[in-house]
Protein backbone atom coordinates (compact mmCIF):
# COMPACT_ATOMS: atom_id res chain seq x y z
CA UNK A 1 0.00 0.00 0.00
CA UNK A 2 1.47 3.44 -1.03
CA UNK A 3 1.22 6.36 1.23
CA UNK A 4 1.23 9.83 0.28
CA UNK A 5 1.47 12.78 2.98
CA UNK A 6 -0.47 15.72 1.11
CA UNK A 7 0.46 18.53 3.18
CA UNK A 8 -0.25 22.42 2.61
CA UNK A 9 3.13 24.71 2.54
CA UNK A 10 7.04 24.17 1.75
CA UNK A 11 8.81 22.40 4.48
CA UNK A 12 12.31 23.83 4.10
CA UNK A 13 15.82 22.55 5.10
CA UNK A 14 15.92 22.66 8.63
CA UNK A 15 15.55 19.81 11.80
CA UNK A 16 11.39 19.53 10.80
CA UNK A 17 12.75 18.35 7.27
CA UNK A 18 15.65 16.26 8.50
CA UNK A 19 13.60 13.95 10.84
CA UNK A 20 10.85 13.85 8.36
CA UNK A 21 13.06 12.43 5.84
CA UNK A 22 14.84 9.81 8.43
CA UNK A 23 11.44 9.00 9.42
CA UNK A 24 10.75 8.29 5.86
CA UNK A 25 13.40 6.23 5.12
CA UNK A 26 12.91 4.13 8.42
CA UNK A 27 9.61 3.32 7.42
CA UNK A 28 10.28 2.63 3.46
CA UNK A 29 13.37 0.45 4.78
CA UNK A 30 10.71 -0.83 7.67
CA UNK A 31 7.74 -1.03 5.40
CA UNK A 32 8.73 -2.90 2.49
CA UNK A 33 8.51 -6.17 3.47
CA UNK A 34 5.14 -5.79 5.27
CA UNK A 35 3.40 -4.56 1.90
CA UNK A 36 3.45 -0.86 2.86
CA UNK A 37 5.25 1.84 0.82
CA UNK A 38 6.76 3.67 -0.32
CA UNK A 39 5.62 6.72 1.17
CA UNK A 40 6.01 10.36 -0.73
CA UNK A 41 5.44 13.79 0.19
CA UNK A 42 3.52 16.23 -1.73
CA UNK A 43 3.40 19.87 -0.63
CA UNK A 44 0.69 22.28 -1.94
CA UNK A 45 1.29 25.90 -1.47
CA UNK A 46 -2.04 28.62 -2.17
CA UNK A 47 -0.26 31.65 -3.67
CA UNK A 48 -3.38 33.36 -4.24
CA UNK A 49 -4.54 33.59 -0.65
CA UNK A 50 -7.58 31.94 -1.14
CA UNK A 51 -8.13 30.22 2.53
CA UNK A 52 -9.23 26.84 3.36
CA UNK A 53 -11.02 26.22 0.13
CA UNK A 54 -8.78 27.25 -2.36
CA UNK A 55 -5.55 25.03 -0.50
CA UNK A 56 -8.40 21.97 0.21
CA UNK A 57 -8.79 21.94 -4.16
CA UNK A 58 -4.62 21.95 -4.02
CA UNK A 59 -4.74 19.28 -2.06
CA UNK A 60 -7.68 17.44 -3.69
CA UNK A 61 -5.72 17.40 -6.91
CA UNK A 62 -2.38 15.91 -4.93
CA UNK A 63 -4.46 13.08 -3.67
CA UNK A 64 -3.86 9.61 -5.18
CA UNK A 65 -6.99 8.72 -7.11
CA UNK A 66 -9.13 5.79 -5.80
CA UNK A 67 -7.59 5.67 -2.65
CA UNK A 68 -8.03 6.28 0.91
CA UNK A 69 -7.79 9.78 2.62
CA UNK A 70 -7.42 10.16 5.85
CA UNK A 71 -7.12 13.86 8.06
CA UNK A 72 -4.93 15.03 10.51
CA UNK A 73 -7.55 16.90 12.74
CA UNK A 74 -7.55 17.85 16.11
CA UNK A 75 -11.26 16.60 16.01
CA UNK A 76 -10.43 13.25 14.40
CA UNK A 77 -10.08 9.95 16.84
CA UNK A 78 -7.10 9.77 19.09
CA UNK A 79 -5.37 5.84 19.11
CA UNK A 80 -2.54 4.07 20.32
CA UNK A 81 0.74 3.69 18.50
CA UNK A 82 -0.40 -0.01 18.24
CA UNK A 83 -4.42 0.89 17.23
CA UNK A 84 -2.81 3.41 14.41
CA UNK A 85 -0.54 0.38 13.07
CA UNK A 86 -3.92 -1.88 12.98
CA UNK A 87 -5.67 0.15 11.24
CA UNK A 88 -3.26 0.55 8.31
CA UNK A 89 -2.65 -3.03 8.36
CA UNK A 90 -6.46 -4.10 8.31
CA UNK A 91 -6.63 -0.61 4.94
CA UNK A 92 -3.70 -3.11 3.74
CA UNK A 93 -4.88 -6.43 3.89
CA UNK A 94 -8.24 -4.60 2.54
CA UNK A 95 -6.74 -4.47 -0.69
CA UNK A 96 -6.58 -0.38 -0.83
CA UNK A 97 -3.70 0.47 -3.09
CA UNK A 98 -3.22 4.09 -1.89
CA UNK A 99 -4.13 5.94 1.65
CA UNK A 100 -3.21 9.42 1.75
CA UNK A 101 -2.57 11.43 4.94
CA UNK A 102 -3.74 15.64 4.46
CA UNK A 103 -2.37 18.09 6.67
CA UNK A 104 -3.63 21.07 6.49
CA UNK A 105 -2.49 24.70 6.67
CA UNK A 106 -2.40 27.37 9.47
CA UNK A 107 -6.60 27.12 9.53
CA UNK A 108 -6.98 23.60 9.34
CA UNK A 109 -8.61 21.29 6.84
CA UNK A 110 -11.48 22.81 4.42
CA UNK A 111 -15.03 21.37 5.63
CA UNK A 112 -15.72 19.77 2.71
CA UNK A 113 -12.61 18.11 2.55
CA UNK A 114 -12.86 16.78 5.53
CA UNK A 115 -16.35 15.44 5.06
CA UNK A 116 -15.01 13.17 2.05
CA UNK A 117 -11.93 11.80 3.94
CA UNK A 118 -12.32 8.15 5.22
CA UNK A 119 -10.50 8.72 8.52
CA UNK A 120 -9.63 11.75 11.03
CA UNK A 121 -7.03 11.11 12.87
CA UNK A 122 -5.59 13.32 15.91
CA UNK A 123 -2.43 13.91 17.89
CA UNK A 124 -4.89 15.21 20.86
CA UNK A 125 -7.00 17.96 21.91
CA UNK A 126 -4.13 20.72 21.59
CA UNK A 127 -3.58 22.35 18.38
CA UNK A 128 0.16 21.11 16.99
CA UNK A 129 2.05 23.62 14.39
CA UNK A 130 1.33 21.91 10.70
CA UNK A 131 5.20 21.41 9.89
CA UNK A 132 5.35 19.46 13.66
CA UNK A 133 2.10 17.38 12.53
CA UNK A 134 4.38 16.55 9.71
CA UNK A 135 7.07 15.07 11.90
CA UNK A 136 4.97 13.59 13.78
CA UNK A 137 2.72 11.75 11.36
CA UNK A 138 6.20 10.11 9.41
CA UNK A 139 7.47 8.85 12.84
CA UNK A 140 4.06 7.01 14.02
CA UNK A 141 4.07 5.40 9.91
CA UNK A 142 8.08 4.27 10.77
CA UNK A 143 6.14 3.08 14.34
CA UNK A 144 3.48 1.54 13.16
CA UNK A 145 5.45 -0.75 11.17
CA UNK A 146 8.26 -1.30 13.48
CA UNK A 147 4.65 -2.24 15.22
CA UNK A 148 3.80 -4.94 12.64
CA UNK A 149 7.44 -5.91 12.06
CA UNK A 150 7.76 -6.54 15.33
CA UNK A 151 10.84 -4.55 15.97
CA UNK A 152 11.84 -3.15 19.22
CA UNK A 153 11.37 0.06 18.29
CA UNK A 154 7.94 0.45 20.08
CA UNK A 155 8.00 -0.69 23.65
CA UNK A 156 4.79 -0.31 25.59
Amino acid sequence: MRLSICAVGRLRTGPERALVDDYLTRFDRTGRALGLGPASVTEVEDRKGGGMAAEAELLRRALPKGGKIAVLDERGRVLTSPKFADHLARWRDEGVQDAAFVIGGADGIDPSLRAEADFALSFGAMVWPHMLVRVMLTEQLYRAAAILANSPYHRA
